[in-house]
């Protein structure tokens, strides 16, 4: 396996509302800023061995954060919602 993928696929996002996603056969993962759809569904392809029919992403901004008097962002994300083959699971476990 090529490590580009790796790189593009950086953690599977594991929340109470992803888990309600899973249910339909839908995974989120956190992946990188600058990867495109074609990229994180060859990348999920290559790394789990499935069938991705669709990815749809969305961009997290930052939020403001405070510590002390120091004020800055925390840094922006990009999630994917990748939708699997029927029948296709991905074990996260």
């Amino acid at each position: 396996m090529d490590t580009k993928y790796l790189e593009v696929i950086k953690a599977p996002v594991i929340t109470e509302k992803a888990g309600n996603i899973n249910q339909n056969g839908k995974y989120v993962f956190e992946v990188d800023v600058k990867a495109n759809k074609t990229e994180i569904k060859l990348a999920i392809e290559k790394i789990f061995k499935v069938n991705v029919i669709e990815v749809r992403t969305l961009n997290v901004k930052p939020k403001k954060r405070r510590v002390g008097r120091y004020s800055g962002l925390t840094n922006r994300k990009k999630k994917a919602i990748v939708t699997l083959k029927e029948g296709q699971t991905i074990d996260l476990g």
